[in-house]
């Protein structure tokens, strides 16, 4: 037991007090070292115990959750607090997790949920040399001299196969020899774990938005899962409330960190101009822009062309993309030409059987079929991104963000 997690409880009923400490009583790796019934009390105990993981009730009388929290990262940085509340609203994760609550349980909550969430807060907070230091599944980070290529796949448009094209794309540049990162961007409703058989309830952005709002940016690192693949993947909140926690500035912040760590990071989109998507696109070296063969897709597409010209990005920042092309669809090729006004980039072809079977078992058709044609224009369209020029660093001549404009075309 001297390596066990050390856990104290705070919260003003005393048969929740005894029900938490029932439920981790047979935990053979944490142990409750003592219980508070008021956030002073918490903080005179916290103090004293330095316990590893604080259990804090975010109601109630007097020094409440949230105040208490936040004298508590201040007193005693080396505890890290999980609030419990019956509130499930996003206003009310969000302000635990500015006051610096390293996570959230919505009562009532089971004893697998507990205890996963104790481990999980405790592994992202390493004590070593005064710093806490994050840690987690995957290779450790390497510190490149020169940042790596980040490449945006977005859609203006959703039912693109913007997550099937981001994924598979991911993996057959890891194919090629990159060091790959993968970051779900959509915030809300991101499914790439779907797409890869990855949980985001074991590490997700939402693990670190408590981190980052205090400026630890090293903690996305525990964030990061490995895929059988070999990247590493960021995965989006597993509840859509956490998504307002990952502010543009965070995102920028991500990125910045992760490509300074990796060759090659890929990032799929959520299909809507938010200061998070924004700020992902700003930082691209290349869009690539998934088309469906519809006529509102291609209008869609048509529209964020004049948007990306409005903004600033160059036209060889876009890699128009026609997916899931096929003639049966009555759209040809040029049609989608003619209406967007320059010329499609690359072409992947329909095949619905490689792709249902891919999501179906949560195995990317680059990977479990490589052999299958749609794989085979993956590859090429991952070929093609590297063919010309194999320069990493972001360009010196990105544009500047225009916070201004940003939220009028997040607005629309």
């Amino acid at each position: 037991m001297n390596d066990a997690i050390r856990v104290l409880i705070v919260d003003d009923v005393v048969d929740t007090t005894e029900h938490v400490a029932r439920l981790l009583s047979f935990e053979s790796d944490i142990k409750v070292v003592a219980s508070a019934m008021s956030g002073e009390e918490a903080l005179k105990l916290a103090a004293e115990l330095r316990p590893d993981i604080v259990l804090m009730d975010i109601n109630m009388p007097g020094l409440d959750g949230i105040e208490t929290t936040e004298r508590l990262a201040r007193a005693v940085p080396s505890s890290s607090t999980i609030m419990m509340s019956v509130q499930a609203e996003g206003d009310y994760l969000r302000r635990s997790m500015l006051a610096g609550a390293r996570g959230y349980l919505v009562k009532p909550f089971n004893a697998d949920e507990l205890a996963d969430s104790i481990r999980n807060v405790f592994a992202r907070r390493v004590e070593s040399g005064g710093q806490l230091v994050a840690v987690g599944p995957g290779a450790q980070p390497v510190h490149q001299s020169q940042p790596g290529r980040l490449i945006a796949v977005f859609s203006p448009k959703g039912g693109a196969g913007t997550t099937t094209v981001a994924t598979n794309l991911a993996i057959a540049i890891a194919q090629m020899g990159k060091r790959v990162a993968f970051v779900d961007a959509d915030l809300q409703f991101g499914d790439a774990g779907v797409f890869l058989n990855l949980d985001p309830t074991k590490a997700s952005f939402a693990d670190v938005a408590a981190e980052m709002a205090q400026d630890n940016i090293d903690a996305v690192d525990s964030a990061l899962l490995t895929h059988r693949s070999g990247i590493r993947v960021l995965l989006s909140p597993p509840t859509p409330d956490s998504a307002d926690l990952i502010t543009g500035e965070y995102m920028r912040n991500t990125l910045t960190h992760l490509i300074g760590a990796h060759e090659v990071v890929i990032v799929d989109c959520a299909s809507h101009l938010n200061d998070q998507t924004l700020a992902v696109l700003d930082m691209a070296n290349e869009i690539v822009c998934p088309i469906s063969l519809d006529i509102p897709a291609i209008r869609s597409v048509r529209v964020f062309l004049g948007v990306a010209e409005q903004l600033g990005y160059p036209e060889t920042k876009l890699r128009l993309v026609v997916n899931r092309a096929d003639t049966n669809y009555g759209i040809k090729l040029e049609d989608v030409e003619r209406s967007v006004g320059r010329k499609v980039d690359h072409i992947i072809i329909a095949d619905a059987r490689a792709a249902v079977h891919a999501l179906n078992y949560g195995v990317p058709f680059v990977l479990g079929n490589k052999r299958a044609p749609v794989a085979q224009d993956v590859i090429g369209l991952a070929e093609s991104l590297f063919k010309e020029t194999d320069e990493p660093a972001v360009s010196e001549e990105q544009p500047k963000a225009r916070p201004e404009r940003r939220l009028a075309f997040a607005r629309r």
